[in-house]
């Protein structure tokens, strides 16, 4: 059995997708080290009772998920064999294609070339940093590494 706050840990895993932040929403961790944080959430996660209670919220989800590709996958079927019984092939065709696709037979892929059939070339302009004042080059420097990630 689990703790009022090992549910609601779990609950706000469900719905955040991340150990840390459902740790932070359960338990007290306001005066907490973020690494404190991150080494108690994966102390829960490695938790047998946790990692079972989290199968179970996600069961259902993953259960309708399967039954609206399953129902997909029929009605596709029902449209295709229609379109036979009706001589339409090309109906029928497309029909079934698209079951392939939906079911993950068929995936699409692109190959992007440079020119000639060459490798793509890429560049980064070139930018003058001379002329800015300090601050725009504080600006600069952490909007450069905001895009860096």
């Amino acid at each position: 059995m689990l703790t009022q706050k090992q549910e609601t840990f779990c609950q706000a895993y469900i719905e955040c997708g991340n150990a840390s932040e459902a740790y932070r929403r359960a338990y007290n961790a306001e005066k907490m080290k973020p690494e404190t944080v991150n080494r108690k959430a994966k102390e829960l996660m490695d938790d047998g009772k946790i990692t079972a209670r989290l199968e179970e919220l996600r069961a259902p989800v993953v259960e309708a998920a399967r039954l609206t590709l399953e129902s997909h996958l029929n009605m596709l079927a029902t449209l295709r064999d229609e379109a036979r019984g009706l001589g339409q092939v090309a109906a029928a065709v497309n029909a079934e294609g698209l079951r392939g696709k939906a079911a993950g037979f068929y995936v699409q892929k692109q190959e992007i070339t440079g020119k000639d059939g060459g490798p793509v070339e890429l560049s980064t302009p070139k930018v003058d940093l001379s002329a800015l004042s300090d601050g725009e080059l504080e600006q600069y420097a952490a909007l450069s590494a905001k895009a860096r990630g």
